[in-house]
This record gives C-alpha cells, structure tokens and sequence, in this order.
C-alpha cells in the first residue's frame, strides 16, 4: 500500500471521528437550548399563572366588596327626621302591606334593609336581629322588627318567608318586599340609596312608640346589645 493511500485512510478516519464529535456537540447543544427554552417557557407560565391568580383575587375582591366584613361595631350614630312615603309594600303571605302601617307608632321600631342572596352584610345584620329577639324574650312582642328587601326582583315572598325561617323570624319581626319603585322609594326616603344592592351599607334604624318621634341610625355594624341598649333608652323617655 503506498504512502498516498496510507494518508488518504488516515485522513478518512479523523474527518469520520470528528464528524461523529460535532454531531454528538451539535446534539448537546440542541438540548439544551430546548432545556432552556423548556424552563424559560415554564416560568413565563408560572408567571402568567401568578399574575392570573392575583387578577383573580382582585376581580373576586372587587364583586365580593365587603365579602369578609370587618366587625369595628357602630361607625356614626346620628338622630334623623324621615318623610316616610306613602306606598305599599308586600309581605311574606303575599299580603299588601302600607308602609304607613308597618312602621306606625304604636310600638317602638328597629328597621334595616338587606337581600336575600347577600353573602357578607345581610347574613350579619339578620343574625344581629335574631340576636336581638332572643336578648328581648318575652319583650320582644312589644316591639316591631321590620326588614326590608332592596332586591325585590328576586326577593319573592316566598324566598323570604324562607329567608325568615333560616334565622326564626318571630311574628314580631316583618320581612317585606314590593316593586322595585317602592324599595327605592323607601331607601331613598330613609336615606341608604346607593344606586345597586352591591353598594349598599349596614345601617339600623330605631324609632320610640310614636310616628312623630325621630329615628335613631347607627350606621356600621351595630350589635345586638348596641341595639338594645338603644332601645332601652327610647322606651324608658
């Protein structure tokens, strides 16, 4: 074999090795850039999980706005005068109810305004007054709780008489709903309209026997013993 061939064999066998080297490179190479990519796509995912997540949170915070309300009791207790309108309501029989009539002045009143499918304010201030009715025992019979629907579209009778029974309303204590024109009415006239029932605020009303009396509001979330010693001091005048 001559020397030509000798060098043409050699010369063969390093350029197959170095073509296996740079292939086996050029593998590496391949995987871990798709490695990084893999990772790099991964956290971008995670990110967009993350930032999903909190738009969740804030959009979740934002329908719910007072979802986990905070219990700091009595915010403004003020003494008011309300123009009471004259217009009917409806209660849990499916009976029309002036509004005149509900509130008269034979017996003391406590009054707020609530929706049945309210998952944070109402159940609160619904428990605050079957707390109350208990601390009254047999007092209760001689005062009037009224509690009236700010979403009387899906408030039915029926719904509240449920509603009712959920926190064993007594026969002292009337739920009423109506016409979407006569619970903005009322609102408006006692002052809680705030354009949706999401908006609206945990406000208690008080007035003493007598339908020229004035009424005390508690705005925030009073408690029963807030209401009752604010009881005892208009029954005792």
């Amino acid at each position: 074999m001559t020397i030509q061939a000798n060098a043409n064999r050699v010369i063969q066998r390093v350029a197959a090795k170095l073509a296996i080297v740079t292939a086996s490179v050029g593998m590496t190479l391949a995987c871990g850039v798709a490695a990084a990519a893999s990772d790099a796509e991964q956290h971008d995912m995670h990110n967009m999980h993350q930032m999903h997540d909190m738009h969740s949170m804030h959009d979740h915070s934002m329908h719910d706005h007072h979802a986990m309300p905070a219990q700091r009791g009595i915010t403004a207790r003020t003494v008011e005068s309300y123009s009471i309108p004259d217009i009917k309501l409806v209660d849990m029989d499916r009976g029309e109810v002036s509004l005149h009539e509900a509130l008269d002045g034979k017996l003391p009143v406590i009054l707020n305004f609530i929706y049945t499918s309210c998952t944070a304010i109402c159940p609160v201030t619904t428990a605050t007054f079957q707390q109350v009715q208990q601390e009254l025992g047999a007092g209760r019979d001689k005062v009037r709780m009224v509690t009236i629907s700010i979403d009387p579209e899906n408030d039915t009778p029926a719904r509240l008489k449920e509603y009712a029974g959920r926190y064993n309303a007594g026969s002292q204590w009337k739920m009423l709903t109506g016409t979407v024109e006569s619970s903005v009415a009322v609102q408006r006239a006692f002052g809680v309209y705030n354009g949706d029932k999401m908006n609206h605020k945990p406000v208690t009303f008080l007035r003493a026997e007598g339908a020229d009396k004035p009424w005390v509001r508690l705005d925030g979330f009073a408690s029963a013993a807030d209401i009752v010693n604010e009881l005892g001091k208009l029954t005792s005048k």
